[in-house]
């Protein structure tokens, strides 16, 4: 990764990182904080969460027609979206609700995903031309970088709560402070990348999207791949508390789970370049329905078991976040080199499978009878493992069952 400073890809992982912080990590944090904190029911949360992506249906898609009509000025925005996302991570977690907490949690999440859903539009728009710079491979390169930025955020994110938890009275407070310092240092960072000319007049991807076969069926691979890290995130910490029996190690093992995604993105990124990213990709989703395969056989007492399980699983993330970005990235650059429209539709089937996990699985949860922190039923429980285990499975084969069927140009 050489001549990385000259091109500033420190300053696109320090971006990603803080824009991975506000997104996986508050899908894990927020609903058990309005559930122990504000007694919100899992339902409910469930339903306002689903409801918050319904309206990305529409919100996206402008947003990345915002984003292109607004390059002459995109820095202006950039600077006013990352403002808002960093006072509404603040209002959800450091300022007692002054109403209904479950309007208060609706409302924040609103404004924060929103901002959020603008910034990853530009910035992995914005990774499209900068792709270009770095030569051969541009794309997996930047992927390399900036999916490494961001799973490192996820790490400390995910992590956060649990350690300030014993150090601080609040520690969701110290958290939403902590991700405003951040996001000041992320927006610093990529200050100088934002410049633009006024609106350009390359395609811009919506109707080159919906036009070509390729980029269609990615965003189907997309949409059904990234539904099982949607399934997992959502249940992860009721696994681990209810299912293993082992509360106290959800920080520890969360860390494990995105230190193995981290560590590993340089190594898919290597292995893309060897191998074409559609073959490295392919294996880590082999790895991902072996790992899940052997959670749905754990039960109390197998915390060492299920830290293996972090460790591949983990792994398996990194292929994901590092090369089906990257392959999108690379289809862009051919149909529509300035993607932002392009990348509208790509952040809201990346967050939809977050809203579809939680309105289906936490209810399902519920009916079964299951409850958080109580002893819960045999039944309650087997139905934990299947929809955190064999679930996942099943997904990863429908995917990989696209992906195979998919040409993809390995330049």
């Amino acid at each position: 990764m050489s001549n990385a400073r000259g091109h500033n890809l420190g300053g696109y992982a320090l971006f990603a990182a803080m824009l991975a912080s506000a997104g996986l990590p508050i899908y894990i944090h927020a609903p058990k904080f309005y559930v122990d904190q504000y007694g919100v029911s899992l339902a409910a949360l469930g339903g306002v969460l689903f409801v918050l992506r319904l309206f990305d249906f529409v919100q996206d898609p402008v947003l990345g027609w915002l984003a292109e009509k607004g390059r002459a000025r995109r820095g202006l925005w950039i600077a006013v979206a990352v403002a808002v996302m960093a006072l509404a991570m603040v209002g959800l977690f450091a300022v007692a609700p002054p109403f209904a907490p479950l309007l208060w949690f609706g409302l924040t999440l609103t404004a924060l995903f929103t901002a959020f859903s603008f910034l990853t539009i530009n910035f992995y728009a914005q990774g499209v031309q900068k792709a270009g710079d770095l030569g051969p491979k541009g794309h997996v390169r930047l992927a390399a970088w900036r999916e490494t930025g961001a799973l490192l955020g996820v790490c400390v994110a995910a992590v956060a709560p649990t350690i300030l938890a014993a150090s601080y009275g609040s520690p969701f407070a110290m958290f939403a402070a902590g991700f405003f310092g951040l996001a000041l240092l992320a927006a610093f960072a990529m200050r100088r990348e934002w410049a633009a000319g006024g609106a350009s007049r390359q395609a811009s991807g919506i109707r080159e999207v919906l036009a070509d076969r390729i980029a269609l069926r990615l965003l189907l691979i997309a949409l059904v791949n990234a539904t099982p890290v949607a399934v997992t995130s959502t249940l992860f910490l009721f696994f681990v508390e209810s299912r293993l029996a082992a509360p106290g190690w959800e920080g520890p093992l969360l860390l494990l789970f995105f230190l193995a995604a981290a560590a590993s993105a340089p190594f898919w990124g290597r292995a893309a370049q060897a191998y074409g990213p559609k073959a490295a990709l392919l294996a880590g989703m082999v790895l991902s329905i072996v790992a899940f395969g052997f959670a749905a056989t754990l039960g109390a007492g197998d915390t060492f078991a299920f830290a293996a399980i972090c460790l591949a699983s983990g792994a398996a993330l990194g292929a994901d976040m590092t090369l089906l970005p990257a392959i999108f990235a690379g289809r862009m650059a051919r149909v529509a080199p300035n993607a932002s429209q392009a990348f509208g539709l790509w952040s809201f089937v990346s967050k939809f499978t977050l809203a579809f996990a939680a309105v289906t699985l936490l209810p399902l949860l519920e009916a079964s009878g299951f409850q958080a922190g109580a002893d819960n039923p045999a039944a309650a429980l087997a139905m934990l493992s299947y929809l955190y285990a064999l679930l996942p499975c099943a997904l990863k084969m429908i995917a990989i069952a696209l992906l195979v069927a998919t040409p993809i140009e390995e330049n």
